[in-house]
């Protein structure tokens, strides 16, 4: 149990540095995205889709995997100012699929 809530703990401290840089710089496209999830970029090189996903992703130790992916790629302070996950959007979406599932 205590691993599980360092795992919890871990992600949610990788998105709030990721983010929290960008906590002023609201664009129009924010008042879209319900109370209790996050918006995400999916894709690899130019072409990317965005994602409304729950938070309650971040408990999940394969959506940890994609966060520190992201980490490796892009850092803390991405450019584009959102959380990019660098993975094609199939297999984004078919874990997305799965971990509503579960």
């Amino acid at each position: 149990m205590g691993i599980r809530l360092m795992g919890i703990a871990h992600a949610k401290q990788k998105l709030r540095r990721s983010l929290s840089a960008r906590m002023g710089m609201f664009s129009a496209t924010s008042s879209d995205v319900p109370k209790g999830h996050f918006a995400v970029y999916v894709g690899e090189f130019t072409h990317k889709k965005r994602f409304v996903i729950p938070f309650s992703f971040l408990n999940h130790p394969l959506f940890q995997d994609l966060l520190d992916r992201a980490e490796e790629e892009f850092g803390y302070d991405h450019p584009t100012g959102s959380l990019t996950i660098p993975c094609s959007e199939e297999f984004f979406t078919s874990l997305t699929s799965a971990l509503n599932c579960s």
